[in-house]
């Protein structure tokens, strides 16, 4: 009897199949989106292979010798291993600092901004900054802190009596422009997600909440935040999970020889010995290390946000 009995497995596998056949239209639209990431996320990692081999172009990548983790060993041991990790962590914890808290005030902020005209006015000026590519930023930068014609030396030396001071050239002033020249460019963005988040809560409960004699400081500690922190716990764990990402084109952009101790990051380093240096299975090594610290940081973060938020990505 039990074996013409369909299963529990095999009916919800009907459904499921039932529910995309119904629904083929929407399926459909998935399809670039599956074969993008298919090609350009899935397909590269056969080259992953680079990182345990010594690579030989005439051989190409299945005929060159296995070397195992010597390539690992090698980037390890080097001298630049620790000052490429202590800058690519300090970078990113830095900005994260700043980059995320930030957004969420903003978008807290806004919400409680009556005026609409004002708040849609607010909304363009912040947003804006985020379309300007990276190249038109940096160079922007390079004109407003430049030592003889940039108006952020000329208010110093008129105002306050300073010598001009080479911004760029400083490694210790290289990290504060980086991350506040990041923020300034996408905090308006960054903050959409949450005044999306804020628009769904039910306002009922600010209007009982006003009944009950609480101001907009206390509606905010008790609802809104409430409310938006599932998404304030799903984008901190995204972030935590590329710990050791630093957009690369940015940093190299800014980076010159004078402040090249502080901002030579793993993504430069790779590029340098990658494709510069053509070094493809050392730079296939230190991209892998970097890959795999990044998604065991992804799956620490989620499973501490599962126990102490009941939030997680899965």
């Amino acid at each position: 009897m039990s074996a013409f009995t369909s299963s529990p497995c095999s009916a919800h596998t009907k459904k499921t199949l039932k529910n995309i056949l119904k629904n083929y239209q929407l399926y459909i639209f998935l399809i670039p989106a599956l074969v993008y990431i298919i090609i350009f996320h899935y397909g590269p990692m056969y080259g992953v292979q680079l990182a345990f081999k010594n690579f030989i172009a005439t051989k190409g990548i299945t005929g060159s010798p296995w070397v195992g983790f010597k390539q690992f060993n090698r980037f390890f041991s080097s001298a630049n291993f620790w000052r490429v990790i202590k800058n690519t962590v300090t970078i990113n914890l830095y900005s994260l600092c700043v980059n995320f808290p930030v957004p969420i005030i903003f978008a807290l902020m806004l919400n409680n901004v009556a005026h609409k005209r004002f708040k849609s006015f607010v909304q363009t000026v912040t947003y804006a900054p985020h379309f300007i590519s990276t190249v038109v930023l940096v160079s922007m930068m390079l004109v407003f802190l430049s030592p003889r014609s940039g108006f952020i030396n000329i208010i110093l030396k008129n105002y306050f009596g300073m010598e001009p001071i080479f911004f760029m050239a400083k490694n210790e002033l290289f990290k504060t422009i980086y991350v506040f020249s990041g923020l300034w460019q996408n905090m308006g963005w960054a903050a959409i997600i949450y005044i999306a988040a804020l628009t769904g809560i039910d306002r009922e409960l600010h209007e009982a909440a006003v009944v009950d004699g609480a101001n907009k400081i206390q509606r905010i500690i008790h609802i809104d935040i409430p409310g938006i922190m599932p998404t304030m716990v799903t984008l901190l764990i995204l972030n935590m999970g590329s710990i050791m990402n630093v957009g690369f084109e940015k940093v190299f952009l800014m980076q010159n020889s004078l402040n090249l101790e502080a901002s030579e990051t793993i993504s430069t380093y790779v590029y340098k010995v990658g494709l510069v240096g053509a070094d493809f299975s050392y730079s296939t090594a230190v991209g892998l290390f970097n890959s795999v610290i990044n998604f065991i940081m992804l799956l620490i973060t989620n499973q501490l946000s599962k126990k102490v938020t009941e939030v997680g990505l899965f």
